[in-house]
Protein backbone atom coordinates (compact mmCIF):
# COMPACT_ATOMS: atom_id res chain seq x y z
CA UNK A 1 0.00 0.00 0.00
CA UNK A 2 1.34 2.93 -0.82
CA UNK A 3 1.46 5.71 1.34
CA UNK A 4 3.14 9.00 -1.48
CA UNK A 5 1.56 11.25 1.08
CA UNK A 6 3.27 14.07 -1.23
CA UNK A 7 1.57 13.08 -4.28
CA UNK A 8 -1.90 12.59 -3.06
CA UNK A 9 -2.21 16.00 -0.81
CA UNK A 10 -1.16 18.05 -4.30
CA UNK A 11 -3.65 18.59 -6.89
CA UNK A 12 -0.91 20.24 -8.56
CA UNK A 13 2.92 20.06 -8.69
CA UNK A 14 4.43 23.50 -8.18
CA UNK A 15 8.18 22.99 -9.88
CA UNK A 16 9.82 26.34 -8.64
CA UNK A 17 12.76 26.85 -11.25
CA UNK A 18 15.01 29.37 -9.60
CA UNK A 19 17.58 30.72 -12.14
CA UNK A 20 20.58 33.27 -11.53
CA UNK A 21 21.08 35.93 -14.27
CA UNK A 22 22.78 39.20 -14.49
CA UNK A 23 23.82 38.56 -10.97
CA UNK A 24 19.85 38.40 -10.18
CA UNK A 25 17.50 35.63 -8.49
CA UNK A 26 14.27 34.96 -10.66
CA UNK A 27 11.58 31.99 -10.14
CA UNK A 28 9.35 30.80 -12.77
CA UNK A 29 6.43 28.17 -11.73
CA UNK A 30 5.41 25.34 -13.98
CA UNK A 31 2.35 23.92 -12.53
CA UNK A 32 1.42 20.39 -13.11
CA UNK A 33 -1.43 18.41 -12.24
CA UNK A 34 -1.29 14.82 -10.64
CA UNK A 35 -2.62 13.31 -14.15
CA UNK A 36 -0.17 16.10 -16.07
CA UNK A 37 2.44 14.00 -14.00
CA UNK A 38 1.19 10.57 -14.68
CA UNK A 39 0.86 11.26 -18.35
CA UNK A 40 4.66 12.34 -18.68
CA UNK A 41 5.28 9.00 -16.40
CA UNK A 42 3.19 6.66 -18.96
CA UNK A 43 5.48 8.57 -22.13
CA UNK A 44 8.78 7.63 -20.15
CA UNK A 45 7.96 4.11 -19.58
CA UNK A 46 6.98 3.75 -22.98
CA UNK A 47 10.45 5.15 -23.54
CA UNK A 48 12.51 3.02 -21.88
CA UNK A 49 10.01 -0.41 -20.90
CA UNK A 50 7.79 -0.33 -23.98
CA UNK A 51 5.35 -0.31 -20.82
CA UNK A 52 5.37 -3.56 -19.90
CA UNK A 53 6.64 -4.12 -16.13
CA UNK A 54 8.81 -6.57 -16.95
CA UNK A 55 11.31 -4.28 -18.24
CA UNK A 56 11.30 -2.07 -15.04
CA UNK A 57 14.62 -4.24 -13.86
CA UNK A 58 17.39 -4.91 -16.77
CA UNK A 59 20.94 -5.15 -16.95
CA UNK A 60 21.60 -4.39 -20.13
CA UNK A 61 24.58 -6.57 -22.54
CA UNK A 62 27.90 -4.29 -22.20
CA UNK A 63 26.99 -2.16 -19.36
CA UNK A 64 28.40 -2.26 -15.84
CA UNK A 65 25.11 -1.01 -14.11
CA UNK A 66 21.59 -1.97 -13.32
CA UNK A 67 18.70 0.01 -14.73
CA UNK A 68 15.83 0.58 -12.69
CA UNK A 69 12.41 1.95 -13.00
CA UNK A 70 10.21 3.61 -15.97
CA UNK A 71 13.20 5.78 -16.01
CA UNK A 72 15.75 3.12 -15.88
CA UNK A 73 17.57 5.33 -13.00
CA UNK A 74 21.42 4.28 -12.90
CA UNK A 75 22.50 2.11 -10.09
CA UNK A 76 26.30 1.11 -9.82
CA UNK A 77 28.06 -1.97 -7.81
CA UNK A 78 30.31 -0.95 -5.13
CA UNK A 79 33.58 0.21 -6.81
CA UNK A 80 32.31 1.04 -10.25
CA UNK A 81 31.33 4.39 -11.44
CA UNK A 82 30.96 4.88 -15.03
CA UNK A 83 30.25 7.95 -17.69
CA UNK A 84 26.66 8.18 -16.35
CA UNK A 85 24.75 9.84 -14.06
CA UNK A 86 23.71 7.68 -10.96
CA UNK A 87 19.96 8.57 -10.17
CA UNK A 88 18.37 5.66 -8.25
CA UNK A 89 19.80 6.10 -5.10
CA UNK A 90 18.39 9.61 -5.83
CA UNK A 91 15.42 7.99 -5.89
CA UNK A 92 15.19 6.41 -3.03
CA UNK A 93 15.97 9.26 -0.94
CA UNK A 94 13.36 10.71 -2.53
CA UNK A 95 10.96 8.20 -1.88
CA UNK A 96 12.10 8.07 2.10
CA UNK A 97 11.40 11.79 2.07
CA UNK A 98 7.80 11.70 0.49
CA UNK A 99 6.74 8.74 3.15
CA UNK A 100 6.62 6.08 0.58
CA UNK A 101 7.71 2.58 2.29
CA UNK A 102 10.65 1.02 0.71
CA UNK A 103 11.81 -3.04 1.18
CA UNK A 104 13.90 -2.61 4.29
CA UNK A 105 17.17 -4.08 2.92
CA UNK A 106 17.02 -0.83 0.72
CA UNK A 107 16.51 1.67 3.57
CA UNK A 108 20.42 0.95 5.03
CA UNK A 109 23.31 2.30 4.71
CA UNK A 110 24.48 0.04 1.93
CA UNK A 111 21.50 0.89 -0.63
CA UNK A 112 23.31 3.47 -2.10
CA UNK A 113 25.32 0.71 -4.17
CA UNK A 114 23.61 -2.08 -6.21
CA UNK A 115 23.99 -5.42 -4.31
CA UNK A 116 24.68 -7.32 -7.51
CA UNK A 117 28.46 -7.33 -8.61
CA UNK A 118 27.75 -7.57 -12.63
CA UNK A 119 25.68 -8.66 -15.18
CA UNK A 120 26.19 -12.21 -14.96
CA UNK A 121 25.80 -12.16 -10.82
CA UNK A 122 22.07 -10.65 -11.50
CA UNK A 123 21.15 -12.89 -14.00
CA UNK A 124 22.25 -15.75 -12.09
CA UNK A 125 20.43 -14.32 -8.94
CA UNK A 126 16.53 -14.10 -10.28
CA UNK A 127 14.90 -16.04 -7.49
CA UNK A 128 16.89 -13.38 -4.67
CA UNK A 129 13.88 -12.27 -2.49
CA UNK A 130 15.85 -8.66 -2.82
CA UNK A 131 14.87 -8.60 -6.48
CA UNK A 132 11.38 -9.52 -5.80
CA UNK A 133 10.91 -6.97 -3.51
CA UNK A 134 12.66 -4.34 -5.78
CA UNK A 135 10.26 -5.35 -8.49
CA UNK A 136 7.26 -4.87 -6.31
CA UNK A 137 8.37 -1.63 -5.16
CA UNK A 138 9.02 -0.30 -8.53
CA UNK A 139 6.07 -1.64 -9.78
CA UNK A 140 3.67 0.44 -7.37
CA UNK A 141 5.67 3.66 -7.33
CA UNK A 142 5.43 4.44 -11.02
CA UNK A 143 3.46 8.27 -10.06
CA UNK A 144 6.34 8.77 -7.45
CA UNK A 145 9.24 7.72 -10.04
CA UNK A 146 6.89 10.17 -12.94
CA UNK A 147 7.00 13.24 -10.08
CA UNK A 148 10.41 12.20 -9.59
CA UNK A 149 11.71 12.88 -12.92
CA UNK A 150 9.77 16.11 -13.49
CA UNK A 151 11.27 17.46 -10.13
CA UNK A 152 14.78 17.16 -11.31
CA UNK A 153 13.73 20.25 -13.27
CA UNK A 154 14.03 21.73 -10.33
CA UNK A 155 17.42 22.34 -10.42
CA UNK A 156 18.46 21.95 -13.98
CA UNK A 157 18.45 25.70 -15.08
CA UNK A 158 20.68 26.81 -12.31
CA UNK A 159 23.17 23.72 -12.58
CA UNK A 160 23.55 24.57 -16.25
CA UNK A 161 23.75 28.22 -16.10
CA UNK A 162 26.47 27.81 -13.21
CA UNK A 163 28.71 25.53 -15.45
CA UNK A 164 27.97 27.91 -18.50
CA UNK A 165 29.80 31.06 -19.65
CA UNK A 166 28.24 34.49 -18.09
CA UNK A 167 27.65 35.43 -22.02
CA UNK A 168 25.76 32.09 -22.78
CA UNK A 169 23.52 32.52 -20.14
CA UNK A 170 20.57 34.62 -22.13
CA UNK A 171 20.51 31.81 -24.74
CA UNK A 172 20.13 28.91 -22.24
CA UNK A 173 17.59 30.72 -20.52
CA UNK A 174 15.47 31.82 -23.55
CA UNK A 175 15.80 28.10 -25.17
CA UNK A 176 14.81 26.39 -21.27
CA UNK A 177 11.73 28.75 -21.01
CA UNK A 178 10.70 28.98 -24.45
CA UNK A 179 10.67 24.82 -24.89
CA UNK A 180 8.80 24.60 -21.51
CA UNK A 181 6.02 26.65 -22.21
CA UNK A 182 3.81 23.40 -23.35
CA UNK A 183 3.48 20.51 -21.41
CA UNK A 184 4.79 18.57 -24.04
CA UNK A 185 7.38 21.02 -23.87
CA UNK A 186 8.18 19.75 -19.61
CA UNK A 187 7.88 16.05 -20.81
CA UNK A 188 10.68 16.78 -23.56
CA UNK A 189 13.13 18.31 -21.11
CA UNK A 190 12.21 16.15 -18.12
CA UNK A 191 13.06 13.49 -20.41
CA UNK A 192 16.03 14.36 -21.54
CA UNK A 193 17.17 15.17 -18.43
CA UNK A 194 16.24 11.25 -17.17
CA UNK A 195 17.54 9.91 -20.54
CA UNK A 196 21.01 12.07 -21.53
CA UNK A 197 21.87 13.80 -18.32
CA UNK A 198 22.12 18.13 -17.77
CA UNK A 199 25.58 17.85 -19.34
CA UNK A 200 27.41 19.69 -16.61
CA UNK A 201 30.54 17.12 -15.25
CA UNK A 202 33.69 16.55 -17.75
CA UNK A 203 33.06 12.93 -17.39
CA UNK A 204 29.98 12.50 -19.40
CA UNK A 205 31.50 13.49 -21.97
CA UNK A 206 33.58 11.45 -24.79
CA UNK A 207 36.32 13.68 -25.89
CA UNK A 208 35.37 16.98 -24.45
CA UNK A 209 32.11 17.41 -25.87
CA UNK A 210 29.00 16.59 -23.45
CA UNK A 211 25.57 15.27 -24.86
CA UNK A 212 22.98 16.55 -22.05
CA UNK A 213 20.15 18.91 -22.03
CA UNK A 214 23.10 21.84 -21.83
CA UNK A 215 24.08 20.90 -25.24
CA UNK A 216 21.06 20.82 -26.74
CA UNK A 217 19.89 24.21 -25.66
CA UNK A 218 22.93 25.45 -27.01
CA UNK A 219 22.90 24.02 -30.16
CA UNK A 220 19.40 25.38 -31.11
CA UNK A 221 18.94 28.18 -33.06
CA UNK A 222 18.23 31.56 -32.49
CA UNK A 223 14.21 32.08 -31.68
CA UNK A 224 12.52 34.16 -34.48
CA UNK A 225 8.48 34.41 -35.04
CA UNK A 226 7.99 31.49 -37.30
CA UNK A 227 10.13 28.86 -35.55
CA UNK A 228 8.64 26.31 -33.21
CA UNK A 229 10.87 25.50 -29.97
CA UNK A 230 9.71 21.64 -29.37
CA UNK A 231 10.77 20.60 -33.35
CA UNK A 232 13.78 23.02 -32.82
CA UNK A 233 14.74 21.22 -29.25
CA UNK A 234 13.90 17.88 -31.27
CA UNK A 235 16.45 18.69 -34.01
CA UNK A 236 19.48 19.21 -31.86
CA UNK A 237 19.00 16.59 -29.53
CA UNK A 238 19.14 14.40 -32.34
CA UNK A 239 22.71 16.25 -34.17
CA UNK A 240 23.99 16.16 -30.33
CA UNK A 241 23.28 12.84 -29.54
CA UNK A 242 24.83 11.63 -33.26
CA UNK A 243 27.68 13.81 -31.93
CA UNK A 244 27.92 11.36 -29.12
CA UNK A 245 27.76 8.51 -31.07
CA UNK A 246 30.83 9.41 -33.54
CA UNK A 247 32.96 10.34 -30.47
CA UNK A 248 32.20 7.50 -28.36
CA UNK A 249 34.99 4.52 -27.54
CA UNK A 250 34.59 1.90 -30.78
CA UNK A 251 34.66 -0.67 -28.38
CA UNK A 252 30.77 0.74 -26.88
CA UNK A 253 29.19 0.44 -29.90
CA UNK A 254 26.57 3.19 -29.41
CA UNK A 255 26.09 3.49 -33.39
CA UNK A 256 23.53 0.29 -32.07
CA UNK A 257 21.53 2.58 -29.84
CA UNK A 258 20.72 5.79 -31.75
CA UNK A 259 18.18 4.48 -33.70
CA UNK A 260 16.31 3.81 -30.82
CA UNK A 261 17.43 7.36 -29.09
CA UNK A 262 16.08 9.03 -31.99
CA UNK A 263 12.56 7.26 -32.00
CA UNK A 264 12.82 8.81 -28.52
CA UNK A 265 13.01 12.28 -29.90
CA UNK A 266 10.40 11.73 -31.83
CA UNK A 267 8.13 11.03 -28.90
CA UNK A 268 8.36 14.51 -27.99
CA UNK A 269 6.48 15.67 -31.64
CA UNK A 270 3.54 12.80 -31.21
CA UNK A 271 0.08 13.68 -29.08
CA UNK A 272 1.46 17.24 -28.12
CA UNK A 273 -0.26 19.26 -25.27
CA UNK A 274 -0.75 22.27 -24.54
Amino acid sequence: MKKAIFIQCRAALLILLVLSLSGMMRAQAIQLSTQEIRWIGERVFENECASRDEFLIKWNEGEDFLSLGIGHFIWYPRGKKGSFEESFPEFLNYAKVSGEKIPTWLDTNLSSFCPWNSREDFLDNQKDHRLLELREFLTETKLLQAAFIVKRLEDALPLMLKNTPGKNHGKIDLQFNRVASTLSGVYALADYVNFKGLGVTSYESYQGKGWGLLQVLSEMKEADNESEPLREFSVAAKKILEERVNNSPPERNEKKWLPGWQRRIDSYLKDKRN
